[in-house]
C-alpha cells in the first residue's frame, strides 16, 4: 500500500500509474478517505474507496482490492470531485493583479480590454492560458471554462486551445471577438473549424461553446446574444456563455430572449447580477443555466454587487461558481465557496435582524454543489463530471484534513470549504490522470514558465505603453 502524501510511496505510485498510462483497464484504488461524492444518492462516506478503472469512476464505497491495483493510502485524506469553473478569462493571467483596486467595469474594460488586449500575439494567448489553467488544477479546479474574448485571428484561437489541451484540464473554449482593437473578422465563423479540428468527440476533455455578451451596451450588435448567434449555436450543436448579464437591460434582454425561445438549459448567463423578479422567472421556468462570479461582483462592484445567489435558489436555479478575471480578483474556487458563503449568509441575518423571523442560510454543503456538480452541469457535462458517481470520468482531488490548517478532521464538506487550500491539495487526478502528485503539478517546469510568462508581460506592457 502507498500513501499519497508520503514522498518515496507517492513516487512510486505515480510511476506505477504513468507505466500504464492510457490502458483503460489500469486501476488506482484510493483506500480509507472521507469521500464527498457529491452525488446525492451517495452522500458522504467515512472511511471509504475510490476506485479509478481507466478515464472513469468504477466504485465507491467499501471496494475489494483488485489484484492489479496501485492503491493508494488516502486516511486521514477528504476525497471529492474537483472543483468546476465556469467562466474565467484566461488569456489575462499574465496580468494577474495588475490592478487589484479597480473600481467598477468601465475601469476594467479601458485598462485591460481596450489598453492591453490588442497588444497579445498567440504567444501571449498561450502562455495566460496556459498559466491559468495550470494554477487551476493546483488549486484544485478539474475542469474550466475559458472564456477567450480576444480571439484575434485564427491563431489567437488555437493557442489559446493549446493553453487548455497542454496542461491536461478539463477545458472548454468559449470563444468570443474582442471588444476592441483590430482583429480578422473570422469570429464566430471560425467556429465551424474550432470545432473540426480541436473538439475530441466523447472523450470531451476539449468542448467548445460559443461566447457573446447580453447587450450591445459594451461592444456593439455584432456580439450581443441573440436570434444570429443562437441559431448558428444551434446548428454546430454547441452551447452558449453570455457574459455581461447585468441590470434592467439585461433583463429586457432575458425577457426578448425568451419571447423567442431563445432560452434554455444550452445556454449560461454568467453574472445575473441586478436581475428583475421577471427575469428570473424565465430563467427558471426554462431551465436556463447560471453562472456567478462572487468576488467579482462584489469587489468590482458590478451592478448592485450582490452575488445574486438568493435570486437564483428562488427561481429554481442552482448556480456554478466562477472566477472571471486575474487581473483583479483571486484564481481559485475556495476564494469564490467561501465569498459566497459568507455573503449569502450576512445578508440572511442582517435581513431578519431585529424583526423575530428567520431568513434561509446557504450551508457548505450548498456551496460546494455549485462549484462542482452544478458547474459540471452549467458547462454542459453533468453527465461527465461534477460528482463520484460511478461511471463518470475520474476528476477529483485528495485534500489532506490533518494538516495543522486542518486538523483534526470533523466535517469533510466544511474541511473542504472552509479549511482547505491549494497547499493541502495532495492530488488531483483528470480523466483519470494524476495532473497533481504529493503536492506537486506535474509536467509543468515552474521556473521556464516564469521566464516566458515574464517576458510576455513584459512585451504586451511596452506594446501598449508605445
Amino acid at each position: 500500500m502507498r500513501s499519497v502524501s508520503a514522498a518515496p510511496a507517492a513516487e512510486a505510485a505515480l510511476e506505477e500509474i504513468r507505466r500504464r498510462s492510457g490502458d483503460p483497464h489500469r486501476r488506482i484504488l484510493f483506500t480509507g478517505a472521507a469521500v464527498v461524492t457529491m452525488d446525492p444518492e451517495l452522500g458522504v462516506l467515512d472511511g471509504a474507496d475510490v476506485l479509478v478503472e481507466g478515464d472513469t469512476i468504477a466504485a465507491v464505497g467499501t471496494v475489494p482490492e483488485p489484484d492489479d491495483a496501485v492503491v493508494v493510502d488516502a486516511t486521514g485524506c477528504v476525497v471529492s470531485p474537483g472543483f468546476v469553473d465556469t467562466h474565467r478569462h484566461a488569456w489575462q493571467a499574465q496580468l494577474r493583479r495588475i490592478m487589484p483596486d479597480v473600481d467598477d467595469l468601465a475601469g476594467y474594460l479601458t485598462t485591460t480590454l481596450a489598453g492591453h488586449a490588442p497588444h497579445y500575439g498567440p504567444e501571449d494567448m498561450y502562455l495566460g492560458t496556459r498559466l491559468a489553467a495550470l494554477s487551476a488544477i493546483d488549486s484544485g479546479i478539474t475542469c474550466m471554462l475559458d472564456f477567450s474574448h480576444n480571439s484575434r485571428t485564427r491563431e489567437h484561437s488555437d493557442a489559446a486551445v493549446r493553453g487548455l489541451v497542454d496542461t491536461g484540464i478539463r477545458g472548454v473554449h468559449a470563444s468570443m471577438a474582442p471588444h476592441f482593437g483590430a482583429w480578422d473578422g473570422q469570429w464566430p465563423g471560425d467556429l465551424a473549424r474550432l470545432r473540426e479540428e480541436h473538439t475530441d468527440g466523447a472523450r470531451r476533455m476539449l468542448t467548445l461553446r460559443l461566447g457573446a455578451l447580453a447587450t450591445d451596451g459594451i461592444a456593439g450588435p455584432s456580439l450581443a446574444y441573440g436570434p444570429r448567434l443562437a441559431g448558428l449555436a444551434r446548428d454546430l450543436d454547441i452551447g452558449v456563455s453570455v457574459d455581461a448579464v447585468l441590470g434592467a437591460g439585461s433583463s429586457r434582454a432575458v425577457l426578448d430572449w425568451a419571447e423567442r425561445g431563445l432560452l434554455g438549459p444550452q445556454l449560461t448567463l454568467i453574472h445575473a447580477t441586478g436581475l428583475t423578479d421577471e427575469a428570473w422567472k424565465a430563467i427558471g421556468a426554462t431551465g436556463t443555466t447560471v453562472a456567478l462570479a462572487p468576488t467579482s461582483d462584489a469587489q468590482i462592484g458590478l451592478d448592485t454587487a450582490v452575488p445574486a445567489v438568493d435570486e437564483a435558489l428562488a427561481a429554481g436555479v442552482r448556480p456554478g461558481l466562477s472566477i472571471d478575471v486575474e487581473v483583479a480578483l483571486a484564481g481559485d474556487m475556495f476564494t469564490q465557496m467561501r465569498a459566497l458563503h459568507t455573503v449569502q449568509r450576512m445578508r440572511a441575518a442582517n435581513a431578519a435582524f431585529g424583526t423575530g423571523r428567520e431568513s434561509a442560510r446557504i450551508g457548505v454543503h450548498d456551496v460546494l454543489d455549485f462549484a462542482t456538480l452544478q458547474g459540471a452541469r452549467t458547462n454542459g457535462l453533468g453527465d461527465v463530471t461534477g460528482s463520484l458517481t460511478p461511471g463518470k470520468r475520474a476528476d477529483l482531488l485528495v485534500v489532506t484534513a490533518e494538516d495543522l490548517n486542518n486538523m483534526p478532521l470533523n466535517d469533510p464538506v466544511g474541511t473542504v470549504v472552509l479549511g482547505a487550500d491549494a497547499r493541502n491539495i495532495t492530488a488531483v487526478l483528470v480523466n483519470g490522470e494524476p495532473r497533481k502528485w504529493a503536492g506537486r503539478v506535474l509536467d509543468a517546469d515552474p521556473d521556464v514558465l516564469r521566464d516566458r510568462v515574464r517576458g510576455s508581460r513584459d512585451r504586451i506592457l511596452a506594446r501598449a505603453a508605445r
